[in-house]
């Protein structure tokens, strides 16, 4: 089942410059999509459209066939649609179990509660009482997450995830995601610098370069063939797809 269509979607901060121009990208039920690309290729930008949180200026973005309303973070939200940005936008005067229960709300007959994120992350455990400015980074990540999940998200967008975090910390996380897609059918698109360890956890892979799609494949053809990612960062993935452009 497609979670996540989005169609012909072009967005950014001024109308008469887009950052993004004709993005067409499908995101199936329980699928992990990671979105790869150089810095500045519009990777933020789209999760911020998706999320509401700037307007789109031509393109429809649908979840489980309804339209999201365009620049309207409520749209967004209602529609199952959940950020973790890159500042993971914790409330840092606010205890770790605060924050978690700031988030938790219903989604029709279930509930995921505190205690089902500790399940997820059982390092915040003994943190519950700690003031989430006064996590290590790695512990705020899990937060930021966790509070993702208690929202039950049907789209989970996920911002730079290993940004200054140690490996071991990232492979502990990872996990995680996987399972959210697994187990809940959660969609999840991942936005990573580091390729391989994306690619590792992923089912499927899109490449992000100066505003357009240009490659789009399974993460396990792009691990056997790292070629074709270089080759996209160059400005050469849409030979390297084999594929006409996005929206062509």
């Amino acid at each position: 089942m497609t979670r996540l269509e989005i169609s012909g979607l072009s967005t950014g901060y001024f109308r008469q410059r887009p950052c993004l121009r004709d993005v067409n990208l499908n995101v199936d039920q329980g699928e992990l999509l990671c979105l790869l690309g150089p810095n500045g290729a519009g990777k933020t930008t789209l999760l911020l459209a998706l999320a509401g949180l700037i307007p789109t200026f031509g393109g429809t973005v649908r979840i489980d066939g309804h339209q999201v309303r365009s620049g309207h973070p409520r749209s967004s939200v209602s529609s199952g649609l959940v950020l973790v940005p890159d500042d993971r936008a914790l409330f840092r005067r606010l205890s770790t179990e605060q924050n978690l229960r700031l988030a938790v709300r219903e989604r029709g007959s279930r509930t995921v509660g505190v205690e089902q994120v500790l399940e997820y992350f059982p390092a915040l455990r003994k943190r519950l009482k700690i003031d989430a400015g006064r996590l290590s980074g790695g512990e705020q990540q899990m937060l930021a997450i966790g509070r993702a999940i208690v929202q039950r998200p049907k789209v989970l967008l996920i911002d730079e995830l290993s940004m200054g975090l140690a490996p071991v910390i990232v492979e502990e996380i990872l996990p995680v995601l996987r399972r959210l897609a697994e187990t809940d059918g959660t969609a999840v698109i991942l936005v990573e610098q580091h390729v391989h360890v994306a690619l590792r956890v992923a089912d499927r892979a899109a490449v992000l370069v100066h505003g357009e799609l240009v490659l789009e494949d399974s993460a396990r053809t792009l691990l056997d063939h790292p070629d074709r990612v270089e080759r996209a960062y160059l400005g050469q993935g849409l030979a390297a797809s084999g594929r006409s452009a996005p929206g062509g």
